[in-house]
């Protein structure tokens, strides 16, 4: 084991949290106007999905991403279950996605019968590849009568595409969306982890037709659950607060649906806690974005390789990254790391290998496979 490599790591990592015996991967920090504006929704009782922080919420999240129209979601993995539906996506299609992600990306696409098939990633943004995504439509598929893209082996529609920013790190959105445009597939950004980051000066979220953000416990702005929908299509954003409200349909007192519905709106009081903390977004990114920098300059005197943002992106640095030589080097220092009450993690077990997913079709996905067996996310809280 390379014990001394490890310890200086751990020596790295504790230097930037020099008051926490056990340091986590990411804790929340609360240090603005959440308890005053969580009191607020109680003594107003407003504390479901109809109250002026939900409201609030919507606004200030098409303030940061630049999106005309936002929609809050009860948490992330409902919101890409939204987007899915409202892209159109049927019980039999198929939908364009990365193995190497978080599983909720995959129970979305499966809630509606639909089927995930995995590009691979660049090795450059952990997102994905623009090329594999190519290459993929080039060989597999061929648009219809109809002007939809159809896999030529399997017969079904390619409906969507889902690529993922993770940990923070834009992929090549753009060049993504010019691919998808081409054979006319929905884009929806699985922006889940990337509040706060930018590619090209845009925010994700804002290149595709639709774009999916989670504020789960762990992300870098949290209001306990939470998730939220942007979008530039009107018709999307009116149908999206429908359907996540039963679909019911406006009326003083009268309970009338339309269609099926989803309970998938946020309640106000989460959306009070989430107000608080996008107030704060800012100063944690730079906070974040400062201590990447400080683990960037103090592992490359030790020969880590730590991951730093991909050309023509700034990221959020939800979290970091360092790159381990082999799988035995990787799963020796988590061992390490662990038992020295440092928290680290390897990445996601790849999609393809779960048995849900086993019988996926797949593109080459060596760069997943490579990174997977060598990824390790390393202690990412704001630092007080």
């Amino acid at each position: 084991m390379d014990k001394n490599y490890f310890e200086n790591i751990i020596l790295c990592i504790k230097e930037q949290f020099t008051q926490q015996n056990f340091i986590p991967l990411h804790a929340p920090v609360f240090i603005g106007n959440e308890k005053a504006y969580v009191m607020d929704t109680l003594e107003s009782t407003f504390v479901s999905s109809v109250g002026a922080y939900v409201d609030r919420f919507e606004k200030m999240m098409c303030d940061i991403t630049g999106a005309k129209y936002a929609v809050a979601i009860v948490n992330g993995t409902n919101a890409l279950h939204m987007a899915a539906l409202l892209a159109g996506v049927k019980p039999g299609d198929e939908v364009i996605s990365q193995s190497l992600t978080f599983i909720a990306t995959c129970n979305a696409i499966s809630y509606i019968g639909a089927q995930p098939v995995f590009v691979d990633i660049d090795r450059s943004t952990l997102g994905m590849s623009p090329e594999s995504l190519a290459d993929f439509l080039t060989k597999n598929a061929i648009i219809g009568e109809d002007g939809y893209s159809y896999n030529k082996l399997s017969g079904k529609r390619i409906k969507a595409c889902v690529p993922m920013h993770t940990f923070g790190f834009p992929c090549r959105i753009d060049e993504i969306a010019v691919i998808c445009d081409k054979w006319n597939i929905t884009l929806i950004e699985d922006a889940a982890e990337s509040i706060g980051s930018y590619y090209k000066r845009k925010h994700t979220g804002i290149y595709g037709n639709i774009g999916v953000f989670s504020f789960n416990g762990n992300k870098t702005i949290t209001c306990g659950g939470g998730g939220a929908l942007i979008t530039n299509d009107q018709l999307i954003a009116k149908r999206a607060k429908h359907l996540t409200t039963q679909a019911k349909v406006a009326h003083p007192w009268a309970f009338i649906h339309d269609e099926v519905g989803y309970n998938y709106r946020m309640p106000n009081i989460n959306a009070a806690l989430a107000c608080a903390q996008l107030e704060q977004l800012d100063n944690f990114v730079k906070n974040k974005r400062e201590l990447a920098a400080i683990y960037k300059d103090k592992f490359k005197k030790i020969g880590a390789n730590f991951f730093s943002e991909p050309a023509d992106a700034k990221s959020n640095y939800w979290l970091n990254v360092l790159i381990m030589d082999n799988l035995r080097q990787r799963n020796e220092f988590l061992e390490f790391a662990n038992a020295n009450n440092v928290m680290s993690r390897p990445a996601w077990e790849l999609m393809h290998r779960l048995p849900m997913f086993k019988n996926a079709v797949c593109a080459d996905l060596n760069n997943s496979e490579w990174l997977s067996d060598r990824l390790v996310n390393i202690p990412s809280s704001v630092r007080l």
